[in-house]
């Protein structure tokens, strides 16, 4: 099997074999055996993407979102801000780290803003 990509921060491993993805539990990290990528644009509702962060956190622990330009990095970030707040009162304390990914929209190469979002 060859790695198609690793999380560290949300411990996990996807392997590809015979065109398949089989996400796998690494089992040094007791990681998570599903990681969502939400992709948000300058049109989406910091509210209802915020809904969808915390939901997603609750349920796996982390979440990765995409943004492509500044509007859209720009709603990204509100969404997460709102998301500490759904969040805060369960106890969950929300950490976002950002990085740099590339993308292919429309068979174009695109560089866009990733965040991994996780509780601290």
């Amino acid at each position: 099997m060859k790695v198609l990509a690793y999380s560290f921060f949300c411990g996990y491993y996807i392997y590809v074999d015979n065109s398949l993805l089989a996400i796998m539990e690494d089992k040094l990290l007791g990681g998570l055996l599903k990681v969502e990528i939400l992709k948000v644009s300058s049109k989406s509702s910091p509210n209802s993407v915020a809904g969808a962060i915390a939901g997603v956190v609750r349920d796996y622990g982390c979440v990765e979102i995409q943004a492509v330009g500044a509007g859209a990095t720009n709603q990204a970030l509100k969404s997460v801000a709102v998301a500490r707040g759904y969040l805060a009162p369960m106890g969950i304390d929300l950490v976002c780290i950002p990085a740099f990914t590339n993308i292919e929209i429309d068979g174009v190469d695109r560089t866009a803003m990733k965040l991994i979002v996780e509780v601290r």
